[in-house]
C-alpha cells in the first residue's frame, strides 16, 4: 500500500512536470511568434516623440538575456543607450510627423552630467527647430531633473517633489573589518593622492583626499547648478541656499514639496496627471483612441527611423566604447577586456572605409596589464596613419586616462573626471586568520622568493621591496608616457599628477587635455585629422562580435522590451536598493585581478 502510495504521488509530480515545461514551451513559443511575426505598426501622422529611458543610461549595453528581461523586476539592470536618445532627437527635429517633445523620465535610474550635456545639446537643436519640449512626472530625482531642464515647460505632479541634494562620495572602509578577521592586506602605492588603497588601510577618509575630493566635487556641483540656474533662470547660487535651509523652505510651503518646487523655480506647473496630459495634447495637437496625447516612445521610433541615418558612400569615423572595469583577457559588455577591446579596435581599424577611429572611454581603469594591452594597440593604429581620438565620458581616470595618451587628441565633456595619475598595488594574507584556527604553514623553497606569493604566509620583507620598486617603476612609465604624449616636463607633471583626480576643467588647464566638447565634436575633430570636412564623412558606432546565441537572444529581448512576466512590483527594487552599497563593495573586491596584482584605478572617482 505505502509502496503503491509513492508511486502514484511520483507518477503525479512527473506529469506535474512534464505539464509545468510543456506549459513555458509553449509560452516560449508564443512570445517569439508575436515577436518576430507580429507587423509593426504605422507611425502616427502627427505625435509626439517620448524620450522615456529606463534603468541607467550607457554608452554601451551589456547583454541582457531575454529571459531576465522577462522575470526581471530591477530597474537598475535595465540599459538605455545614449546614441539612441541622440539619434532619436536628431531625427525628430526634421520629421515633420513629430509635433513636440515629452521628457517622461520616471524610469531612468541614473544618466550623470556628461551624458546629459550631450543629450541637452540635441534637446537644444530640437528646440530651434521651433517645436516644444516639455517634461512631465510625478517626482524627479536629481539626474531626472538636470535632464528635465532642458525642457521649455516641467510640469509636476501637486503631490511630487523634486528630490536635489547635492554630490557626495562615500566609500566602505575594510581596516577594522580585515582586522578583525585577521587578515593583513600589503598595500603598494606610487602617487600621494592614490586615494583607492585607503580603504584597505583606513577606517576613514584622509584629509588630503578629502580635500581633493571636495575640490571636484564642487566643480560638478557647481556645473549642475550653473546649467540648471541658466535653464531656469534662477540665481547662481539658488539650489545651494535651497538644500542647506531645506527644513525652513519646506515649512514655509506648508510642508508641500510640490508647492516648495514650484515657488522655488524648480518647476512651471503642478498638475495632476490628466492635466498633464491635457496641456501635452494642446501642445502635440493630437489624441490616441485612448483620449491621451498621440505619442511614439523613442525606442519604437528609432528602430523604425535608423536606417536614415546610415551613409554607406561616405568615408566613416568609427567610434568604439571602452566602459567599465578595465581587467585582462576576453571580457562581456560592459567590463573592458584587453584581448577583447584590443581586437575590436584592431578589427574596426581594418574595416573597409573607416578613416579615423574615437574611443569613447568611460572607466575608472583597472588592471596595469590590461591598460598597456590597449594602449599598445591604439599605438599601433595610430602608426599606421589614422587618426585616433579619445572622447572621454562621464569618468576617464588612471587606466583611462593612460590608455588615452596613445591618442592624437583628447576631449573631455565639461564635466569629465580624469586624472588620478598613480600605480597602487595589492596582495593579502591570511596567516594570522589561519594560526587562530591552529593551522600553521611550513616548508621549504629553492630561493628565497618561492613560495612568498602564498596568501598563507606573511608577506617576505623582499617581496615587499620587489612590490613597491614595481609600483614606483610603473608610475615613472606612466609620467614618462603623459610626459611625451602632453608635452609637459616631469617636474610639472610630478606635482600635478600623485594620484590626483581633477575635473575637465582643471584637467584642461594643465594641458592633460586639448579641449571640451562631446562625442559629436570629438568624431568632428578625427575627421579634420583624416583630411575629410564637416559633410564629408558618416558616423559609425562598432560594437562587439557577439554569438549566432547572443544576437538571437540580444533581438529578442529589444523586440520584448516593456514585457514582463512573473514580477513582484516594488519588492525587487527595494531589495536592490538597499543592497546597493553591499553589491559595490563585493564589485570592488572582485575586481582585482591583475596578474602582477598591480593596478592604476580610480575608485573615489564614484559619486552618488
Amino acid at each position: 500500500m505505502i509502496k503503491r502510495i509513492f508511486l502514484s504521488l511520483w507518477r503525479g509530480l512527473t506529469i506535474l512536470r512534464l505539464a509545468l515545461a510543456n506549459l513555458i514551451f509553449i509560452l516560449v513559443l508564443v512570445v517569439l511568434w508575436v515577436t518576430f511575426t507580429g507587423k509593426p505598426e504605422p507611425l502616427p501622422e502627427r505625435a509626439a516623440l517620448v524620450l522615456d529611458p529606463t534603468g541607467r543610461v550607457v554608452d554601451e549595453r551589456s547583454q541582457i538575456e531575454a529571459a531576465a528581461l522577462i522575470f526581471e523586476q530591477d530597474p537598475t539592470s535595465r540599459e538605455t543607450l545614449l546614441m539612441d536618445l541622440i539619434d532619436s532627437v536628431e531625427l525628430a527635429r526634421e520629421d515633420e510627423r513629430i509635433s513636440a517633445l515629452v521628457l517622461q523620465l520616471g524610469g531612468l535610474v541614473s544618466i550623470g552630467q556628461s551624458k546629459t550635456t550631450e543629450l541637452a545639446e540635441a534637446i537644444a537643436r530640437f528646440r530651434e527647430s521651433g517645436k516644444p519640449v516639455v517634461a512631465v512626472g510625478d517626482y524627479y530625482t536629481q539626474d531626472q531633473y538636470r535632464l528635465a531642464v532642458e525642457a521649455d515647460t516641467l510640469l509636476l505632479h501637486p503631490f511630487g517633489g523634486v528630490a536635489l541634494e547635492g554630490f557626495s562620495v562615500y566609500i566602505n572602509y575594510f581596516a577594522d573589518a580585515l582586522e578583525k578577521l585577521s587578515v593583513t592586506m600589503h598595500v603598494f602605492r606610487a602617487g600621494e593622492y592614490k586615494s583607492i588603497a585607503e580603504p584597505f588601510l583606513r577606517n576613514d577618509m584622509s584629509p588630503g583626499e578629502r580635500d581633493v575630493t571636495r575640490a571636484w566635487l564642487n566643480d560638478l556641483w557647481a556645473a549642475y547648478g550653473e546649467a540648471v540656474g541658466s535653464r531656469r533662470d534662477l540665481e547662481p547660487d539658488a539650489l545651494n541656499a535651497l538644500l542647506n535651509n531645506f527644513p525652513e523652505r519646506l515649512r514655509d510651503a506648508g510642508g508641500n514639496a510640490g508647492r516648495l518646487a514650484l515657488e522655488a523655480g524648480l518647476v512651471d506647473e503642478l498638475l495632476d496627471r490628466s492635466q498633464q496630459n491635457k496641456y501635452v495634447t494642446s501642445l502635440v495637437g493630437a489624441q490616441d483612441k485612448n483620449g491621451r496625447y498621440a505619442a511614439i516612445p523613442f525606442g519604437q521610433y528609432i528602430s523604425r527611423m535608423r536606417p536614415i541615418l546610415a551613409e554607406p558612400s561616405l568615408p566613416k569615423v568609427a567610434i568604439v566604447t571602452a566602459q567599465g572595469n578595465m581587467l585582462p583577457g576576453d571580457q562581456p559588455p560592459g567590463t573592458i577586456g584587453s584581448e577583447t577591446l584590443s581586437r575590436l579596435l584592431r578589427d574596426t581599424a581594418a574595416r573597409d572605409g573607416v578613416r579615423a577611429l574615437v574611443l569613447r572611454v568611460n572607466t575608472g581603469g583597472g588592471s596595469v596589464f590590461a591598460s598597456e594591452i590597449i594602449r599598445s594597440e591604439m599605438e599601433r593604429i595610430r602608426e599606421t596613419g589614422m587618426p585616433v581620438v579619445v572622447s572621454m565620458g562621464s569618468i576617464a581616470a588612471s587606466g583611462g586616462y593612460y590608455i588615452s595618451t596613445a591618442a592624437d587628441r583628447i576631449f573631455a565633456t565639461p564635466t569629465t573626471i580624469t586624472g588620478s595619475i598613480g600605480v597602487f598595488a595589492a596582495f593579502p594574507t591570511v596567516e594570522r586568520l589561519m594560526a587562530k584556527g591552529g593551522i600553521q604553514t611550513d616548508g621549504v623553497g629553492t630561493t628565497k622568493l618561492a613560495g612568498a606569493l602564498r596568501p598563507d604566509r606573511a608577506l617576505d620583507p623582499e617581496l615587499s621591496d620587489v612590490l613597491q620598486q614595481s609600483v614606483d617603476d610603473l608610475y615613472g612609465q606612466f609620467l614618462t608616457l603623459v610626459s611625451e604624449s602632453r608635452s609637459i616636463d616631469m617636474d610639472t607633471l610630478d606635482g600635478l599628477a600623485q594620484g590626483r583626480v581633477l575635473s575637465a576643467s582643471d584637467a584642461l588647464d594643465a594641458g592633460l587635455i586639448d579641449g571640451l566638447g562631446s562625442l559629436d565634436y570629438a568624431a568632428e575633430q578625427a575627421a579634420e585629422l583624416a583630411g575629410l570636412g564637416v559633410d564629408e564623412y558618416g558616423l559609425i558606432s562598432i560594437g562587439p562580435a557577439f554569438s549566432p546565441r547572443e544576437l538571437f537572444l540580444q533581438q529578442l529581448s529589444d523586440s520584448m522590451r516593456g514585457t514582463r512576466l512573473l514580477t513582484m512590483p516594488g519588492l525587487v527594487t527595494g531589495i536592490a536598493t538597499l543592497l546597493e552599497p553591499v553589491r559595490q563593495s563585493v564589485d570592488f573586491l572582485e575586481s582585482f585581478a591583475d596578474p602582477g596584482h598591480l593596478y592604476m584605478r580610480c575608485e573615489a572617482c564614484r559619486i552618488q
